[in-house]
């Protein structure tokens, strides 16, 4: 059993995983599933070797019959966890049925703070003193899952977009692949009941 990654984007994060899977966690990340033709993302995972499949929702007669087609491509890799990392498509019900929190994202701010798109950028026009990364439980709303970990950045008065979101990245590229690995091997709980938030 082993460890799917969606990503949308140019991929950081997904390779960030992909590499610590290999160096330290007990389940590798043996799969990438991209909706966007030509992202980033596929680059990194060739020059990984991590087999790729690109499903373009579009070419299906509506979301379930997409999420199915993911579905069963997910079965065919024996795919038991699913990461999001800069995938931007809600999750639907044939997922969250397959799999019940077993799907991680990880998003730019203090959850519930700044939920949706953009969230980096709406903590400056906010003109916060703290913002943050949080890793949290997938379910039916738009970063409204169960939080599992929490890093706080602080926000500098002379931060631009560019420089906040270099440093909420770098704090991205350490908590995620470790919250995961605690998950993996028990040190934190694998169920929302009992997540906690830390930082």
């Amino acid at each position: 059993m082993s460890i799917a990654i969606f990503a949308s984007g140019s991929g950081s994060n997904f390779e960030v995983l992909a590499d610590q899977s290999r160096r330290q966690w007990p389940k590798e990340v043996s799969l990438l599933i991209c909706d966007r033709p030509g992202a980033g993302v596929l680059e990194r995972a060739e020059r990984l070797g991590i087999p790729t499949v690109t499903l373009v929702p579009k070419n299906y007669e509506n979301k379930a019959k997409y999420e199915e087609a993911i579905l069963s491509t997910l079965q065919e890799y024996g795919i038991e966890w699913i990461l999001l990392a800069g995938y931007m498509r809600l999750i639907g019900p044939t997922l969250l049925q397959a799999y019940p929190w077993r799907i991680l994202n990880i998003h730019p701010s203090l959850l519930p703070a700044f939920q949706g798109k953009d969230a980096i950028q709406k903590a400056l026009e906010y003109g916060v003193r703290w913002t943050g990364v949080t890793v949290h439980w997938i379910d039916e709303g738009v970063d409204t899952g169960p939080i599992v970990d929490q890093k706080p950045v602080l926000v500098e008065p002379d931060d631009t977009l560019e420089t906040l979101t270099k440093k909420v990245q770098f704090v991205e590229h350490n908590l995620y692949p470790n919250t995961v690995y605690k998950l993996l091997t028990g040190r934190i709980p694998d169920h929302p009941s009992v997540s906690r938030s830390s930082g």
